[in-house]
Protein backbone atom coordinates (compact mmCIF):
# COMPACT_ATOMS: atom_id res chain seq x y z
CA UNK A 1 0.00 0.00 0.00
CA UNK A 2 1.57 3.51 -0.62
CA UNK A 3 2.05 5.55 1.63
CA UNK A 4 0.21 8.92 2.06
CA UNK A 5 1.46 11.95 3.34
CA UNK A 6 0.47 14.46 6.45
CA UNK A 7 1.63 18.01 6.51
CA UNK A 8 1.44 19.54 9.98
CA UNK A 9 0.36 23.60 10.53
CA UNK A 10 3.81 25.95 11.68
CA UNK A 11 4.45 25.00 15.35
CA UNK A 12 2.39 21.75 15.58
CA UNK A 13 5.32 19.49 15.26
CA UNK A 14 6.56 19.91 19.28
CA UNK A 15 4.15 17.27 20.19
CA UNK A 16 5.15 14.91 17.69
CA UNK A 17 8.92 15.57 17.95
CA UNK A 18 8.42 14.79 22.02
CA UNK A 19 7.08 11.25 21.15
CA UNK A 20 3.21 11.73 21.81
CA UNK A 21 1.68 9.12 19.78
CA UNK A 22 -1.29 11.02 18.33
CA UNK A 23 -1.85 13.79 16.29
CA UNK A 24 -5.19 16.10 16.41
CA UNK A 25 -7.40 17.21 13.21
CA UNK A 26 -6.58 20.74 14.20
CA UNK A 27 -2.68 20.40 14.25
CA UNK A 28 -2.54 19.36 10.34
CA UNK A 29 -2.43 22.12 7.53
CA UNK A 30 -3.10 19.52 4.58
CA UNK A 31 -3.33 15.46 3.54
CA UNK A 32 -1.96 14.06 0.48
CA UNK A 33 -2.88 10.82 -1.06
CA UNK A 34 -3.99 9.19 2.53
CA UNK A 35 -5.68 6.19 2.61
CA UNK A 36 -8.38 5.34 5.01
CA UNK A 37 -6.59 3.17 7.90
CA UNK A 38 -3.38 3.12 6.05
CA UNK A 39 0.16 4.21 6.55
CA UNK A 40 1.78 8.06 6.17
CA UNK A 41 4.54 9.75 6.84
CA UNK A 42 4.13 12.94 8.89
CA UNK A 43 6.10 16.11 7.88
CA UNK A 44 7.07 19.81 9.47
CA UNK A 45 5.69 22.25 7.55
CA UNK A 46 8.91 23.04 6.08
CA UNK A 47 8.91 19.52 5.02
CA UNK A 48 11.29 17.67 7.53
CA UNK A 49 10.65 13.94 8.42
CA UNK A 50 8.78 13.83 11.78
CA UNK A 51 7.21 10.05 12.25
CA UNK A 52 5.20 7.45 10.61
CA UNK A 53 1.61 6.12 11.64
CA UNK A 54 -1.69 5.32 10.38
CA UNK A 55 -4.49 7.85 9.17
CA UNK A 56 -8.07 7.94 10.13
CA UNK A 57 -10.03 11.03 8.77
CA UNK A 58 -12.90 9.88 10.66
CA UNK A 59 -11.66 9.87 14.08
CA UNK A 60 -10.52 13.42 15.86
CA UNK A 61 -7.17 11.83 16.49
CA UNK A 62 -6.40 11.77 12.91
CA UNK A 63 -2.85 10.25 12.90
CA UNK A 64 -1.78 7.32 15.06
CA UNK A 65 1.90 7.15 15.27
CA UNK A 66 3.76 4.12 14.79
CA UNK A 67 7.69 4.98 14.32
CA UNK A 68 9.78 7.90 14.51
CA UNK A 69 12.49 6.26 12.92
CA UNK A 70 12.39 7.46 9.29
CA UNK A 71 14.52 4.23 7.91
CA UNK A 72 11.86 1.91 9.63
CA UNK A 73 8.96 0.70 7.27
CA UNK A 74 5.68 -0.29 8.32
CA UNK A 75 5.61 -3.79 7.33
CA UNK A 76 5.05 -7.20 7.60
CA UNK A 77 8.54 -7.57 10.11
CA UNK A 78 6.89 -4.59 11.97
CA UNK A 79 4.30 -5.85 13.12
CA UNK A 80 6.01 -8.98 13.95
CA UNK A 81 8.39 -7.34 15.87
CA UNK A 82 6.72 -5.16 18.07
CA UNK A 83 4.19 -7.56 18.90
CA UNK A 84 7.19 -10.14 20.07
CA UNK A 85 9.11 -6.88 21.52
CA UNK A 86 5.54 -6.78 23.81
CA UNK A 87 5.30 -9.86 24.57
CA UNK A 88 8.94 -10.46 26.05
CA UNK A 89 9.02 -7.53 28.20
CA UNK A 90 6.32 -9.31 30.11
CA UNK A 91 8.76 -11.85 31.53
CA UNK A 92 10.11 -9.00 33.69
CA UNK A 93 6.65 -7.84 35.07
CA UNK A 94 4.31 -10.82 35.95
CA UNK A 95 5.47 -12.52 38.67
CA UNK A 96 4.12 -15.91 40.54
CA UNK A 97 1.31 -18.02 39.17
CA UNK A 98 -0.39 -15.58 37.56
CA UNK A 99 -1.92 -17.10 34.24
CA UNK A 100 -3.54 -14.13 32.49
CA UNK A 101 -2.33 -10.68 31.46
CA UNK A 102 -2.00 -7.92 28.98
CA UNK A 103 0.58 -8.55 26.74
CA UNK A 104 -0.16 -5.78 24.73
CA UNK A 105 -1.29 -2.03 25.94
CA UNK A 106 -1.70 -0.18 23.00
CA UNK A 107 0.21 3.15 23.01
CA UNK A 108 2.33 1.84 25.94
CA UNK A 109 3.45 -0.80 23.70
CA UNK A 110 3.93 0.77 20.56
CA UNK A 111 0.85 -0.64 19.23
CA UNK A 112 -1.60 1.92 19.29
CA UNK A 113 -5.12 0.86 19.17
CA UNK A 114 -4.48 -3.08 19.82
CA UNK A 115 -5.26 -4.74 22.76
CA UNK A 116 -4.03 -8.56 23.84
CA UNK A 117 -4.78 -10.05 27.21
CA UNK A 118 -3.94 -13.99 27.71
CA UNK A 119 -5.74 -16.10 29.61
CA UNK A 120 -4.32 -19.41 30.18
CA UNK A 121 -3.68 -20.48 26.37
CA UNK A 122 -6.04 -18.36 24.80
CA UNK A 123 -5.52 -14.45 23.47
CA UNK A 124 -8.22 -12.55 23.95
CA UNK A 125 -7.97 -9.64 21.29
CA UNK A 126 -9.32 -5.75 21.29
CA UNK A 127 -9.00 -4.23 17.63
CA UNK A 128 -9.91 -0.33 18.62
CA UNK A 129 -8.58 1.38 15.15
CA UNK A 130 -9.35 1.74 11.67
CA UNK A 131 -5.17 1.16 11.48
CA UNK A 132 -5.31 -1.97 13.80
CA UNK A 133 -8.38 -3.07 11.87
CA UNK A 134 -6.66 -2.77 8.17
CA UNK A 135 -3.43 -4.22 9.95
CA UNK A 136 -5.18 -7.42 11.23
CA UNK A 137 -3.65 -9.50 8.35
CA UNK A 138 -0.24 -8.97 9.59
CA UNK A 139 -0.81 -9.13 13.29
CA UNK A 140 -2.70 -11.85 13.72
CA UNK A 141 -0.25 -14.06 11.81
CA UNK A 142 2.12 -12.38 14.30
CA UNK A 143 0.52 -13.16 17.42
CA UNK A 144 0.75 -16.68 16.45
CA UNK A 145 3.91 -16.98 16.02
CA UNK A 146 4.84 -14.87 18.76
CA UNK A 147 2.45 -16.71 21.88
CA UNK A 148 1.51 -19.80 20.32
CA UNK A 149 -1.99 -19.18 21.69
CA UNK A 150 -4.21 -22.58 21.22
CA UNK A 151 -6.69 -20.02 19.89
CA UNK A 152 -7.45 -15.89 19.29
CA UNK A 153 -10.96 -14.55 20.45
CA UNK A 154 -11.85 -11.06 19.60
CA UNK A 155 -13.50 -8.71 22.08
CA UNK A 156 -14.11 -5.42 20.08
CA UNK A 157 -17.33 -4.69 21.37
CA UNK A 158 -16.55 -1.39 22.74
CA UNK A 159 -18.03 1.98 21.60
CA UNK A 160 -14.58 3.63 21.28
CA UNK A 161 -14.51 1.74 17.85
CA UNK A 162 -17.77 4.12 16.34
CA UNK A 163 -15.48 6.70 16.50
CA UNK A 164 -13.49 5.41 14.19
CA UNK A 165 -16.33 4.62 12.03
CA UNK A 166 -16.37 1.13 13.01
CA UNK A 167 -19.16 -1.14 14.31
CA UNK A 168 -18.39 -2.85 17.98
CA UNK A 169 -17.27 -6.61 17.41
CA UNK A 170 -17.36 -9.70 19.34
CA UNK A 171 -16.20 -13.37 17.95
CA UNK A 172 -13.62 -16.22 17.21
CA UNK A 173 -11.08 -15.54 15.36
CA UNK A 174 -8.11 -17.78 14.74
CA UNK A 175 -7.76 -21.78 16.15
CA UNK A 176 -9.42 -23.47 18.63
CA UNK A 177 -12.56 -21.21 20.73
CA UNK A 178 -12.09 -20.54 23.85
CA UNK A 179 -14.23 -22.21 26.39
CA UNK A 180 -17.50 -20.76 28.13
CA UNK A 181 -15.74 -20.44 31.27
CA UNK A 182 -11.54 -20.64 31.46
CA UNK A 183 -9.90 -21.39 34.67
CA UNK A 184 -6.75 -19.07 35.58
CA UNK A 185 -4.82 -19.07 38.31
CA UNK A 186 -3.35 -15.61 40.34
CA UNK A 187 -2.04 -14.73 43.81
CA UNK A 188 -2.29 -18.75 45.01
CA UNK A 189 -5.91 -18.49 43.92
CA UNK A 190 -8.11 -20.03 41.16
CA UNK A 191 -10.81 -17.70 38.93
CA UNK A 192 -13.53 -18.92 36.61
CA UNK A 193 -13.55 -16.69 33.74
CA UNK A 194 -16.22 -15.61 31.24
CA UNK A 195 -13.86 -14.21 28.20
CA UNK A 196 -16.71 -14.04 25.55
CA UNK A 197 -19.50 -12.30 27.63
CA UNK A 198 -17.54 -10.79 30.49
CA UNK A 199 -16.75 -7.11 31.11
CA UNK A 200 -13.44 -5.87 29.75
CA UNK A 201 -12.09 -9.01 28.06
CA UNK A 202 -13.39 -11.49 31.01
CA UNK A 203 -11.33 -10.04 34.43
CA UNK A 204 -9.80 -7.03 35.80
CA UNK A 205 -6.42 -7.83 35.04
CA UNK A 206 -4.89 -4.88 35.96
CA UNK A 207 -6.43 -4.66 39.55
CA UNK A 208 -3.94 -7.47 39.78
CA UNK A 209 -1.35 -6.12 41.95
CA UNK A 210 -4.15 -3.92 43.70
CA UNK A 211 -6.29 -6.86 44.92
CA UNK A 212 -2.84 -8.28 47.10
CA UNK A 213 -1.98 -4.90 48.35
CA UNK A 214 -5.55 -3.48 49.67
CA UNK A 215 -6.38 -6.58 51.16
CA UNK A 216 -3.80 -6.65 53.56
CA UNK A 217 -5.88 -4.57 55.64
CA UNK A 218 -8.72 -7.49 55.36
CA UNK A 219 -8.07 -9.47 58.63
CA UNK A 220 -10.80 -9.22 61.34
CA UNK A 221 -12.76 -6.50 58.81
CA UNK A 222 -16.26 -6.96 57.22
CA UNK A 223 -15.18 -5.87 54.09
CA UNK A 224 -18.30 -4.41 51.14
CA UNK A 225 -17.07 -5.06 47.99
CA UNK A 226 -19.02 -2.81 45.74
CA UNK A 227 -19.15 -2.97 42.02
CA UNK A 228 -17.81 -6.61 42.56
CA UNK A 229 -18.04 -7.97 39.70
CA UNK A 230 -16.81 -11.95 39.86
CA UNK A 231 -15.43 -11.16 43.32
CA UNK A 232 -12.12 -11.32 42.78
CA UNK A 233 -11.46 -9.15 45.99
CA UNK A 234 -13.45 -10.58 48.13
CA UNK A 235 -11.22 -13.67 47.84
CA UNK A 236 -8.30 -12.04 48.11
CA UNK A 237 -9.67 -10.44 51.07
CA UNK A 238 -11.37 -13.51 53.13
CA UNK A 239 -7.48 -15.69 51.75
CA UNK A 240 -6.04 -12.68 54.18
CA UNK A 241 -8.89 -12.87 57.33
CA UNK A 242 -11.38 -10.67 56.52
CA UNK A 243 -14.93 -12.10 58.95
CA UNK A 244 -16.96 -11.58 56.14
CA UNK A 245 -17.31 -9.74 52.30
CA UNK A 246 -20.92 -8.67 50.75
CA UNK A 247 -20.28 -9.03 47.00
CA UNK A 248 -22.51 -5.97 45.91
CA UNK A 249 -22.96 -5.85 42.24
CA UNK A 250 -25.93 -4.82 39.50
CA UNK A 251 -25.01 -7.90 37.20
CA UNK A 252 -26.72 -11.40 38.52
CA UNK A 253 -23.99 -13.37 36.03
CA UNK A 254 -21.25 -11.75 37.81
CA UNK A 255 -22.66 -12.72 41.12
CA UNK A 256 -23.30 -16.35 40.21
CA UNK A 257 -19.80 -16.25 38.55
CA UNK A 258 -18.81 -14.80 42.63
CA UNK A 259 -20.09 -17.28 43.96
CA UNK A 260 -18.43 -20.10 41.91
CA UNK A 261 -14.88 -18.40 42.65
CA UNK A 262 -15.60 -17.88 46.21
CA UNK A 263 -16.44 -21.58 46.73
CA UNK A 264 -13.91 -22.92 44.07
CA UNK A 265 -11.14 -21.27 46.68
CA UNK A 266 -12.96 -23.10 49.71
CA UNK A 267 -14.80 -20.20 51.22
CA UNK A 268 -17.93 -21.15 52.72
CA UNK A 269 -21.34 -19.61 52.08
CA UNK A 270 -21.24 -18.18 55.82
CA UNK A 271 -18.44 -16.16 55.14
CA UNK A 272 -20.28 -14.25 52.15
CA UNK A 273 -22.91 -12.55 50.81
CA UNK A 274 -23.95 -11.72 47.33
CA UNK A 275 -26.04 -8.68 46.98
CA UNK A 276 -27.93 -7.71 43.11
CA UNK A 277 -28.90 -4.35 42.89
CA UNK A 278 -27.60 -0.32 42.02
CA UNK A 279 -24.67 0.41 44.20
CA UNK A 280 -25.46 4.18 44.40
CA UNK A 281 -29.13 2.63 45.65
CA UNK A 282 -28.16 0.04 48.07
CA UNK A 283 -25.15 2.41 49.82
CA UNK A 284 -27.78 4.80 50.43
CA UNK A 285 -30.34 1.89 51.98
CA UNK A 286 -27.20 0.87 54.18
CA UNK A 287 -27.22 4.35 55.18
CA UNK A 288 -30.49 4.85 55.95
CA UNK A 289 -30.48 1.54 57.98
CA UNK A 290 -27.32 2.39 60.11
CA UNK A 291 -25.04 -0.43 58.81
CA UNK A 292 -21.23 0.22 59.08
CA UNK A 293 -18.34 -1.80 57.37
CA UNK A 294 -14.68 -2.06 58.45
CA UNK A 295 -13.64 -2.12 55.08
CA UNK A 296 -14.96 -0.70 51.85
CA UNK A 297 -13.58 -1.42 48.37
CA UNK A 298 -15.23 0.97 45.34
CA UNK A 299 -14.07 -0.11 41.84
CA UNK A 300 -16.97 1.27 39.50
CA UNK A 301 -16.80 1.09 35.90
CA UNK A 302 -15.77 3.94 34.09
CA UNK A 303 -17.75 7.25 34.72
CA UNK A 304 -16.56 9.31 32.31
CA UNK A 305 -16.06 8.37 28.79
CA UNK A 306 -15.95 11.69 27.06
CA UNK A 307 -14.59 15.59 27.85
CA UNK A 308 -18.30 16.17 28.10
CA UNK A 309 -19.15 13.74 30.68
CA UNK A 310 -16.55 14.94 32.76
CA UNK A 311 -18.88 16.82 35.18
CA UNK A 312 -21.21 14.24 35.88
CA UNK A 313 -18.45 11.68 36.21
CA UNK A 314 -17.02 13.69 39.01
CA UNK A 315 -20.26 14.17 40.85
CA UNK A 316 -20.66 10.01 40.73
CA UNK A 317 -17.21 9.71 42.43
CA UNK A 318 -17.45 11.87 44.64
CA UNK A 319 -21.40 10.50 45.80
CA UNK A 320 -20.21 7.12 46.26
CA UNK A 321 -17.23 8.30 48.00
CA UNK A 322 -18.73 10.50 50.50
CA UNK A 323 -21.26 7.34 50.80
CA UNK A 324 -18.66 5.06 51.60
CA UNK A 325 -16.79 7.79 54.41
CA UNK A 326 -20.41 7.48 55.89
CA UNK A 327 -20.52 3.96 55.88
CA UNK A 328 -17.06 3.47 57.04
CA UNK A 329 -16.69 2.51 61.13
CA UNK A 330 -13.92 4.62 62.72
CA UNK A 331 -10.89 3.54 61.80
CA UNK A 332 -12.13 1.63 58.45
CA UNK A 333 -10.22 1.30 55.21
CA UNK A 334 -11.30 2.17 51.74
CA UNK A 335 -9.80 1.64 48.68
CA UNK A 336 -11.31 3.60 46.05
CA UNK A 337 -10.52 3.52 42.29
CA UNK A 338 -11.07 5.45 39.01
CA UNK A 339 -10.86 3.46 35.67
CA UNK A 340 -11.92 7.07 34.00
CA UNK A 341 -9.15 8.32 31.57
CA UNK A 342 -10.38 11.81 31.91
CA UNK A 343 -10.28 11.55 35.89
CA UNK A 344 -6.40 12.50 36.49
CA UNK A 345 -4.97 11.48 39.57
CA UNK A 346 -4.57 14.85 40.81
CA UNK A 347 -8.49 15.36 40.60
CA UNK A 348 -9.30 11.99 41.22
CA UNK A 349 -7.77 12.61 45.14
CA UNK A 350 -9.42 16.33 45.09
CA UNK A 351 -12.71 14.36 44.60
CA UNK A 352 -12.28 12.11 47.24
CA UNK A 353 -10.96 15.10 49.58
CA UNK A 354 -14.17 16.37 48.73
CA UNK A 355 -16.39 13.53 49.85
CA UNK A 356 -14.51 13.66 53.21
CA UNK A 357 -15.19 17.09 53.93
CA UNK A 358 -18.77 16.68 53.01
CA UNK A 359 -18.86 13.31 55.42
CA UNK A 360 -16.94 15.54 58.38
CA UNK A 361 -14.52 12.85 58.30
CA UNK A 362 -10.74 12.64 58.59
CA UNK A 363 -8.69 10.62 56.44
CA UNK A 364 -5.27 9.52 56.14
CA UNK A 365 -3.87 8.10 52.36
CA UNK A 366 -1.57 4.92 52.91
CA UNK A 367 -0.94 4.15 49.32
CA UNK A 368 -1.40 5.39 45.78
CA UNK A 369 -2.60 2.63 43.85
CA UNK A 370 -2.47 2.36 39.81
CA UNK A 371 -2.39 -0.40 37.39
CA UNK A 372 -0.81 -3.54 37.49
CA UNK A 373 2.85 -3.74 35.55
CA UNK A 374 1.55 -5.43 32.65
CA UNK A 375 -0.29 -2.11 31.90
CA UNK A 376 2.55 0.20 31.44
CA UNK A 377 2.55 4.02 31.00
CA UNK A 378 4.62 5.24 28.26
CA UNK A 379 6.65 8.47 29.26
CA UNK A 380 5.95 10.37 26.56
CA UNK A 381 1.98 9.42 26.69
CA UNK A 382 0.50 9.42 30.42
CA UNK A 383 -2.87 9.24 29.06
CA UNK A 384 -1.74 5.67 29.11
CA UNK A 385 -2.49 5.87 32.90
CA UNK A 386 -6.45 5.02 33.32
CA UNK A 387 -6.35 3.25 36.66
CA UNK A 388 -5.45 5.22 39.72
CA UNK A 389 -6.81 4.61 43.28
CA UNK A 390 -6.43 5.60 46.88
CA UNK A 391 -6.08 3.55 50.17
CA UNK A 392 -7.48 5.50 53.02
CA UNK A 393 -7.88 4.87 56.79
CA UNK A 394 -10.65 6.87 58.18
CA UNK A 395 -9.46 8.69 61.24
CA UNK A 396 -11.35 7.78 64.51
Amino acid sequence: MKEGTVILKPGKEKPVLRHHPWIFSGAIARVEGAEPGGVVVVRAHDGRFLARGYYNPRSQIRVRLLTWDEQEQVDAYFWLRRVAEAWNRRDEVVVGDATAWRAVHAESDGLPGLVVDVYERWLVVQVLTLGIERALEYILPALVEVAHPAGIFERSDVDVRKQEGLTPRSGHMWGDPPPEYLAIREGGYTFWVDVQRGQKTGFYLDQRVNRARVTRYAAGREVLNAFSYTGAFAVYALGNGAVHVVNLDASADALHLAERNLVGNGFGPDMWTNVQGDVFQALREYRQAGRTFDMIILDPPKFATHRRSLERAARGYKDINLLAFQLLAPGGILATFSCSGRIDADLFQKIVFGASVDAGVEGQILAYLDQAPDHPVRLSFPEGRYLKGLLVRKEE
